[in-house]
C-alpha cells in the first residue's frame, strides 16, 4: 500500500475506511471488510472491547482525539489487522519506510493509535499495553527516608491536652494556665537557697535542720492543715537561716514561725499563738513568738509568695493523669525530700517531676515517663534520675531511724498504707549501671 502525502489526507478529521480507496485496489478493499467483520464478531463474542489506544498521551492531546470522535459519527476503530495491513505495505523499503512512518505519526495524531501486530513488527519496537507497564519506581533513598519520616511521624507518642476536661470550669483557668507556669519556672529561682547555706550557721547543723522539719510535719498532720502550708513553711525556714544567723535554742521558734505564716498566707483557719505554744511544751512565750514573726517577715522583706514544689506537683500529677494512689505516693516521696538538707540543690519543679516519675516507677514496676509529662515538666527522663535515685534511697530507708515523721504519717488509713509500698530498687541498679 502507498501512502499518499498529500494534504487532503494530512488534515483529514476523520478516520474513514474511504479516504483509502483512492490507493487500494477491490481485491484488498474486499480482503479488507472481511477480516474487520471476522474480528468485530470474534469481539462481540468475547464481550469486551477491543483496546484501539495503548499509547501514553498528552491530556490536552486525548481530548482533543475524543472531540473529534464524538462529533464525527461516522468513525470507526481502526482494528489490529487492518493497521498491520496499513504499516506492512508501507515497509517496501526501509529508508522510504521510515521517512512515511514519519510522516504519517504526524498526521493529526493518527499514527499515535496504531497497534502493530507482534507478527508484523519486531519485538523491540513493539508498544507495551498500559496494563502491562511497569511503573518506574521512585530512588529507594528519597522513597524510604520519605516512609520511614512518615512512620515516625504516625507512631509518635501524642502529647495530651490535659486542660481539655476542665474547660467550664472557671477555677482551673484553662486561658492562662500555661502562661502561669511559665511565670513560676521564670521565677522559682527566687525561692531556691544556696546547697551548702549551712555553712554559715555556726550553732546549727544539717542534722539540726533535719529533725525540725520531721517534726514539723507531724504537727502539720496533727492541725490538719493543707499540703500548701508544708511546703511554704519550710522554703521559709531555709530562706530565713540563710540570711540569719540563729543559736540552737531559737531554731524551734523558728520553725513555730514559719509555719504561723504560712498558715496565715494559706489556710482559712488559722491555728492561733496559744495553740503553738503548747505544741512547742510551752518553750517560748507570746511575746517572743510575736518578736520573732516581725524579725521574719523583715529579714525576707515580706516576700512570702513563691512557688514551691507544691505548686508544681499539682500540674505535673494532672499531666500523669494520676489517681490517688498515685498522688499519695508522690507526696510521701516529696515530704521525704523535704527532711533531707541534700535536696535543695534542685530546684522545686525538678523535684516534683522526679516525684511523679518515681512513683510511677514504684507503682507500675517499670520506667515510665510520656510525652505528656516530659512536655509538661520540661523535664526528660534522664534530668531526673539523679534525683529519683535519691528518693528511691529515702524511701527504703524511711522506717528506720529516729527521723521517721513521714513514714508515719503515711502509714496510716488517712494515707491509704502508702509508705508501705516496695521501693523501685530497679531505679538504684540501672542508676549504678
Amino acid at each position: 500500500m502507498k501512502v499518499s502525502e498529500d494534504k487532503s489526507y494530512n488534515n483529514s478529521n476523520s478516520i474513514n475506511p474511504t479516504n483509502f480507496q483512492g490507493g487500494l485496489d477491490s481485491r484488498k478493499i474486499g480482503q479488507n471488510r472481511r477480516v474487520l467483520g471476522v474480528i468485530n464478531q470474534n469481539l462481540v463474542m468475547e464481550g469486551r472491547p477491543y483496546p484501539c489506544v495503548v499509547n501514553k498521551r498528552a491530556l490536552s492531546e486525548r481530548n482533543e482525539v475524543c472531540e473529534k470522535k464524538q462529533a464525527d459519527p461516522g468513525h470507526r476503530p481502526i482494528t489490529r489487522r487492518f493497521a498491520a495491513k496499513v504499516v506492512a505495505d508501507t515497509k517496501k523499503s526501509n529508508a522510504e519506510g521510515t521517512t512515511k512512518r514519519s510522516n504519517l505519526g504526524n498526521s493529526n495524531g493518527f499514527a499515535d493509535s496504531i497497534f502493530v501486530d507482534d507478527e508484523h513488527k519486531p519485538a523491540e519496537d513493539q508498544p507495551v499495553p498500559m496494563a502491562l507497564e511497569q511503573i518506574e519506581e521512585p530512588t529507594l533513598v528519597g522513597s524510604d527516608q520519605m516512609e520511614e519520616v512518615e512512620m515516625e511521624d504516625i507512631m509518635e507518642e501524642p502529647v495530651l491536652d490535659i486542660d481539655t476536661c476542665d474547660a467550664d470550669n472557671p477555677l482551673a483557668v484553662t486561658e492562662y494556665i500555661e502562661d502561669l507556669y511559665s511565670f513560676y519556672r521564670k521565677v522559682e529561682s527566687t525561692g531556691c537557697v544556696s546547697p551548702n547555706y549551712m555553712a554559715q550557721q555556726f550553732d546549727i547543723n544539717e542534722r539540726m535542720r533535719a529533725i525540725l522539719i520531721d517534726w514539723l510535719i507531724e504537727v502539720h498532720d496533727k492541725f490538719d492543715l493543707v499540703h500548701e502550708t508544708l511546703f511554704l513553711t519550710v522554703n521559709l525556714i531555709d530562706r530565713f537561716l540563710e540570711k540569719q544567723s540563729v543559736v540552737r535554742k531559737k531554731l524551734q521558734l523558728v520553725g513555730l514561725v514559719a509555719m504561723l505564716l504560712a498558715c496565715k498566707y494559706e489556710e482559712v483557719s488559722v491555728p492561733v499563738v496559744s495553740d503553738l505554744i503548747v505544741i512547742s511544751d510551752k518553750a517560748y512565750t507570746r511575746k517572743e513568738v510575736l518578736e520573732m514573726e516581725k524579725v521574719m517577715v523583715n529579714t525576707l522583706k515580706f516576700n512570702i509568695s513563691v512557688p514551691t514544689a507544691y505548686v508544681f506537683m499539682k500540674r505535673f500529677l494532672k499531666a500523669a493523669q494520676a489517681d490517688r494512689k498515685l498522688e499519695l505516693l508522690a507526696f510521701f516521696l516529696v515530704e521525704l525530700s523535704l527532711v533531707e538538707y541534700a535536696m535543695l540543690k534542685f530546684p522545686p519543679s525538678q523535684l516534683a517531676a522526679a516525684a511523679v516519675y518515681t512513683a510511677q516507677c514504684t507503682i507500675f514496676g517499670v520506667k515510665l515517663w510520656n510525652k505528656t509529662c516530659e512536655w509538661h515538666t520540661n523535664y526528660s527522663e534522664d534530668q531526673l534520675l539523679e534525683c529519683s535515685s535519691l528518693m528511691v534511697d529515702f524511701h527504703k530507708k524511711a522506717g528506720i531511724g529516729k527521723l521517721t515523721g513521714a513514714h508515719r504519717k503515711y502509714c496510716t488509713s488517712k494515707f491509704s498504707f502508702t509508705a508501705k509500698c516496695e521501693p523501685a530498687t530497679f531505679l538504684l541498679e540501672d542508676n549504678n549501671l
